[in-house]
């Protein structure tokens, strides 16, 4: 038996459309669909729709889109567990996310191969309804650099490796979206051609690479910087290296993570001043520690100890975050002063688009998925639509 059809009608507040902002405005889902966009006024006596009345000074804004991430609520992508992604899936919606690539770390190569076995199969067989969608996986490691390792495990890393990858993302279901690698390693360029080929994306980080071997990467297909600033070759006079390369290379697509912590927010600021939303991505690369108490937790069978929003392998070593995106949002309008239209483009339609993925989400348009989040006067979440089903309310 079909389950009743969704029908809903958002009335007030302002919509951030891909065409205009609307004050006052409507919007219709018919199913998974955004049906129809428009002001109040010219709205018709919506029959058999449920209607959620908005006050006038909340905001619609399309479903953000986290393309790395690696757990929350105490789930993991590497715990190789369907359960594990249905934690994720079910907890994102909370802080605006309604679309994510389920991230992985460097491991043994037999663990890979489960986290990437589960995370393929739970893509190809999961209808998401009500929960936020996994569109793919962001492979980070092991194709890196033992010394820009940071919380990933130095003694698992492995020199890039075509056939290796070939094996992953045949295991995956043909689900590995994007690469992390150290483009400078052995076999990098060879990797990076054959991802370009396959309209994967290729991405650098954890990587020793001068501004020079970021270029040739970049004639070979590279197309992403991984959360810029942390372990990469910072920014030099004499050798701009990777952040050089990130805020002059046009080609490149650029990750920040928003939290104040892994960048500071002076050097947010410069970023985005110097890569423009044109080519920023916020991302959270948040662990499992998202959403719990402080306290000691897994990453990549290694400790990490969280204490008031900071995740550290050891006094010095950052491992990963605890950033919620609808914090990353708020913080990336408060460090650089950009408009909330600027952070959508950063959070939703950069990322929908790097993906291929920006005919159906990314941004607030008639046909589109209805995945929605709409904030209240605080820009904290009040509710949270992912493909027209009530995920999340406050």
């Amino acid at each position: 038996m079909n389950p009743i059809p969704n029908k809903l009608i958002i009335k007030n507040g302002t919509i951030y459309s891909e065409e205009k902002e609307i004050k006052k405005g409507f919007l219709k889902i018919d199913g998974e669909k955004i049906s129809d966009i428009g002001v109040v006024d010219v709205l018709l006596d919506p029959l058999d729709y449920e209607v959620i009345h908005i006050p006038n000074n909340y905001s619609i804004i399309p479903g953000m889109i986290d393309i790395h991430i690696h757990g929350a609520n105490g789930a993991d992508t590497m715990d190789a567990t369907k359960e594990s992604l249905d934690i994720m899936a079910a907890t994102l919606p909370k802080e605006g996310t309604t679309s994510f690539l389920a991230t992985t770390i460097t491991e043994d190569s037999n663990v890979i191969d489960k986290a990437l076995f589960n995370a393929g199969n739970y893509i190809n067989d999961t209808k998401s309804e009500g929960y936020a969608e996994v569109l793919g996986i962001h492979l980070e490691g092991p194709f890196i650099h033992k010394d820009k390792a940071g919380a990933q495990p130095v003694h698992y890393i492995l020199a890039p490796s075509l056939s290796t990858f070939k094996e992953w993302q045949k295991i995956s279901g043909n689900q590995i979206k994007l690469v992390t690698l150290a483009t400078e390693q052995p076999g990098a360029i060879e990797l990076i051609d054959y991802l370009s080929q396959q309209g994967i994306i290729a991405s650098i980080a954890h990587s020793q690479a001068t501004y020079d071997q970021v270029g040739e990467a970049i004639q070979h297909g590279l197309t992403h910087v991984t959360h810029l600033f942390n372990q990469m070759t910072g920014l030099h006079h004499r050798e701009p290296g990777i952040v050089g390369a990130a805020f002059f290379r046009d080609e490149l697509m650029v990750e920040v993570i928003a939290d104040g912590i892994h960048v500071r927010p002076e050097m947010v600021k410069l970023a985005y001043n110097q890569i423009t939303d044109e080519r920023m991505i916020i991302i959270t690369d948040s662990m499992r520690a998202k959403w719990l108490e402080n306290g000691k937790y897994d990453l990549g069978g290694q400790l990490v100890t969280v204490t008031d929003g900071k995740a550290l392998l050891d006094e010095d070593t950052l491992a990963g975050s605890v950033l919620k995106m609808v914090d990353a949002f708020k913080n990336i309008q408060q460090y650089t002063g950009c408009s909330i239209k600027s952070a959508i483009k950063m959070t939703s339609e950069n990322p929908a688009k790097h993906l291929n993925v920006f005919n159906r989400k990314g941004s607030i348009s008639i046909g589109k998925d209805a995945d929605l989040v709409i904030l209240d006067e605080k820009m904290d979440v009040f509710m949270t639509i992912c493909k027209g089903r009530i995920a999340y309310t406050k």
